[in-house]
């Protein structure tokens, strides 16, 4: 059950509020995005019980009108719905607090905000602005609602911890000396190793408190086990139960945030003293099609390489038409993701790290480099440009964060010696060596030779004017440069209602013309 609402003829004095708006308007292009949305979607958001809700289409229009017109403050659309008739003939002249606005975008909006975002590409598809068969794809990093200096490193976790165990292991020794003086001196040995072999948990703590608890009950007068049981209650109990729920938070991460566990922190360009200074974030990876945004993700981790399978991974959950080119920069250029694309019959226009470098004089004259050798297949050696031959002596494994195992080959040289390159080559070692991916090689190879052919130049260079210009128009021409929600489930419905308000836009700007 829901509160009337209708989006014509609120006002009936002095006059109707729609004719004052013009026919290609951002809020009608608004309003005929939400009217489309799938009505099943939006019921759900409707827990039931109570006083009737707000219409959810009526909510959401107002949010993704704001986002669009750089309002993030549920204070300011609250505002805005008394004073500014776009926003009067959106939610019908009706006027939820900011509370409820604030409550609708960051509780009611969590389980749907992939499927309003996608309802809205799919609108836009059938209009005939995108194909949804290119896929440029790159990544930002953006800012979190979080104090920028309240930060919790895993490595001093570890560091204190580890601390913290010996200083453990020293308070046990020192209460079973008190206790079997004669027996610990002959075995003590034995006892302090079982003691470093089993792991030192908050339990254990408790059991050893309540161990000593019952020794003074035998011995009530004795001073250091007194002492040893007010430092583990006191010191070592509650310590370990705090590093444990931060290692807990933290993850495979390498930090977090104390305001916003879900942040993590993370190099930005755009720091506010401009000096590269670390600062708690998400990275936000999008998929654009003619500056239209086509897909998006929140990631916790500051590198791009490992983002991109995760991303597509996303799209294929929300049964989303798989991108038949991916274009990318070098940042996402790996064997994991090559890989990945060829399995998921993507062409992949993904640059490597070196490949601008490998076409330089400079380059070229580097003798060391694996790029400047060749490979003879039969023998499995690689020879180098001073026609001395690097032989196969070991093979490795490497495990991924997304559990991709990749295979490198190490080849060392067996005349080194008498080499006049040996120095510059090997690098002040005995002999050169180098390790290297076959499989890598080969993908190299045929990205290459898809980035040398017309087609796939023309499509590569168009990144640069597709995908990095949409970073832009939100971070700098909407000022959108930190998150106003804290939690990674608040900031994906965050981001997705500023990559739908932008989309709308863009939609509106074509239109006009």
């Amino acid at each position: 059950m829901y509160i009337n609402y209708s989006t014509s003829g609120q006002l009936v004095l002095p006059m109707d509020i729609e004719v004052l708006i013009p026919k290609h308007h951002l809020c009608r292009i608004v309003d005929i995005a939400v009217e489309q949305i799938s009505p099943k979607l939006l019921s759900s958001l409707h827990p039931g019980g109570g006083r009737p809700s707000y219409h959810p289409r009526m909510m959401l229009k107002i949010i993704l009108y704001a986002y669009a017109n750089r309002m993030y403050s549920s204070r300011q659309i609250a505002k805005q719905l008394g004073e500014n008739i776009y926003f009067m003939w959106l939610s019908g002249n009706q006027k939820p607090d900011f509370r409820t606005i604030n409550r609708f975008r960051s509780t009611r909006m969590k389980d749907i905000i992939y499927q309003t975002f996608f309802g809205i590409v799919d609108l836009l598809c059938k209009e005939g602005l995108v194909k949804l068969e290119d896929y440029y794809f790159d990544g930002t990093k953006v800012e979190a609602n979080s104090n920028r200096f309240t930060f919790v490193w895993k490595k001093s976790i570890e560091k204190y911890d580890k601390a913290l165990d010996e200083k453990y292991q020293q308070i046990v020794l020192g209460i079973e000396r008190i206790v079997k003086e004669d027996q610990l001196a002959e075995n003590e040995k034995d006892f302090q190793e079982k003691l470093e072999e089993t792991p030192i948990t908050s339990d254990k703590i408790k059991e050893t408190i309540k161990e000593v608890e019952v020794r003074l009950e035998k011995e009530p007068k004795n001073k250091e086990l007194k002492r040893a049981k007010r430092t583990l209650e006191k010191d070592l109990l509650p310590r370990k139960q705090k590093y444990e729920d931060q290692k807990a938070i933290v993850g495979d991460r390498n930090s977090f945030s104390k305001t916003d566990h879900d942040a993590t922190f993370m190099r930005m360009k755009d720091d506010h003293m401009r000096n590269g200074q670390l600062k708690a974030g998400y990275n936000v990876q999008i998929g654009t099609e003619g500056q239209i945004i086509t897909g998006f993700s929140i990631h916790q981790r500051a590198g791009d390489p490992g983002c991109l399978i995760p991303h597509l991974d996303l799209l294929k959950k929300y049964n989303r038409p798989k991108p038949k080119v991916l274009i990318a920069d070098s940042g996402y250029g790996s064997e994991e993701n090559y890989t990945y694309c060829e399995e998921e019959e993507i062409e992949a226009l993904v640059k490597y790290n070196t490949i601008d470098k490998e076409q330089t004089k400079v380059w070229k004259q580097q003798i060391g480099r694996l790029e400047n050798m060749v490979y003879d297949e039969e023998l499995d050696e690689w020879i180098c440009a001073n026609n001395k031959r690097l032989v196969f002596t070991y093979e490795s494994k490497k495990k991924s964060d997304n559990g991709y195992i990749s295979i490198k080959r190490t080849y060392q040289c067996i005349d080194c010696h008498n080499c006049p390159f040996q120095s510059s080559c090997a690098k002040d070692k005995d002999t050169k060596s180098i390790s290297v991916s076959m499989e890598n090689q080969k993908q190299r190879k045929e990205v290459r030779e898809r980035l040398s052919t017309k087609v796939g130049d023309k499509k590569y260079r168009q990144r640069k004017i597709d995908v990095e210009p949409v970073f832009g128009q939100i971070k700098h021409n909407r000022q959108f440069q930190r998150f106003s929600l804290r939690g990674l489930s608040k900031i994906q419905v965050e981001w997705g209602l500023i990559c739908a308000a932008h989309n709308l836009l863009k939609w509106t700007k074509l239109i006009s013309h």
